[in-house]
């Protein structure tokens, strides 16, 4: 049926979710691949919708039927009707040729000027793929990255840390200038100024407040100016994650990390020391074994920090599950041997 010539697209849609749902229970569904990207090409819109579905899923980048998609692709892009433009961006940021880039990339560019939010910010998570496997082909446009970050809509600016996060990871010093910016940010969500929708169990854009406290410790590193500009908002984020809740503590985690990478602050230092109390007493193992992690970082700093949670850690060597077992024995290792090395300093 589904290879008879004369089947209506109606009937070939029906036909290709039920390919989606044999492909999901992992039946042999390739003799479908091609009439996926046929439906994508030649039907209406909810037809296009469920070809696009299921060419997503049934290929990869670099499988060779893609080739046949790029031109309707780049027919999407260029249509006036929105919810084309919205499909074609979805698969671009999904799977896409890397040696087809240049065919769409001036029009992708184009759509970070578009007057729909929701265009915006799927421009940017696309060009954040091409900037995955073809780094060198966006180099051109790292400017309209920073018109993204300062976007009027919290999506599209949020689209935008993911592509800071990945280029200051390569090069931080070229984003130094950027720090009070992304300080703001964190000071506005951290505040609850961004819309209730981002809100997640009550905490302000927790996902968000996890990317900008990641940046911050890139840009933060062995840099005084710039760890100068961060420690106010570091601080307001470790008092107002007060929930009890599992995001709120991978918000905390995350910012102890940051604070024990940045250049030190002693009185920041102890109020994160203080904080990880909450992860080592804590009954359930993720979070004893969090802050066991924490507290690895926190004896590279000043193994005197560690000294109020000495009994803690040693309660846990005789800790019923392994993993906590292990970690403990590691971050005795470690806290010895910065004793070792603070008192041989000391004497020199």
């Amino acid at each position: 049926m589904v290879s008879a010539p004369t089947t209506p697209l109606r009937l070939m849609k029906e036909c290709m979710v039920r390919l989606i749902y044999c492909e999901m229970l992992g039946y042999e569904s390739s003799f479908g691949y091609i009439h996926a990207i046929k439906l994508a090409q030649q039907g209406n819109l909810l037809e296009k919708r469920v070809g696009y579905l299921a060419v997503s899923l049934f290929l990869h980048e670099n499988h060779e039927l893609l080739l046949l998609l790029v031109n309707t692709v780049v027919k999407d892009l260029q249509s006036t009707n929105l919810v084309e433009v919205s499909m074609a961006l979805t698969i671009v940021s999904q799977i896409f040729p890397r040696e087809m880039i240049p065919a769409v990339l001036p029009l992708i560019e184009d759509k970070l000027q578009h007057s729909k939010e929701i265009i915006r910010r799927k421009a940017v998570q696309a060009l954040y793929k091409f900037y995955l496997i073809a780094p060198n082909q966006v180099q051109h446009i790292h400017d309209k990255f920073r018109k993204a970050l300062c976007d009027r809509d919290v999506g599209v600016m949020a689209a935008s840390l993911h592509i800071y996060l990945e280029m200051i990871k390569e090069n931080s010093s070229g984003y130094k200038d950027l720090t009070e910016s992304f300080v703001i940010i964190l000071k506005q969500v951290v505040g609850g100024k961004l819309p209730i929708d981002f809100n997640y169990h009550s905490v302000p854009a927790p996902w968000l407040q996890i990317q900008l406290l990641r940046i911050l410790g890139l840009l933060g590193k062995d840099d005084p100016r710039t760890s100068e500009l961060m420690y106010d908002v570091l601080e307001e984020s470790l008092r107002r994650a007060e929930i009890n809740h599992n995001i709120t503590y991978a918000i905390l985690f995350e910012c102890v990390q940051t604070i024990y990478t940045i250049y030190p602050k002693s009185e920041l230092l102890e109020k994160a020391a203080k904080c990880i109390g909450k992860f080592v007493l804590s009954p359930q193992i993720n979070l004893k074994y969090l802050g066991l992690k924490a507290l690895t970082c926190v004896i590279q700093q000043d193994p005197n920090l560690a000294l109020e949670h000495q009994m803690t850690i040693i309660e846990c060597l005789d800790h019923p599950d392994p993993i906590i077992k292990r970690e403990v024995s590691e971050l005795q290792i470690k806290l010895v041997l910065e004793w070792v090395l603070s008192s041989l300093k000391w004497r020199v």
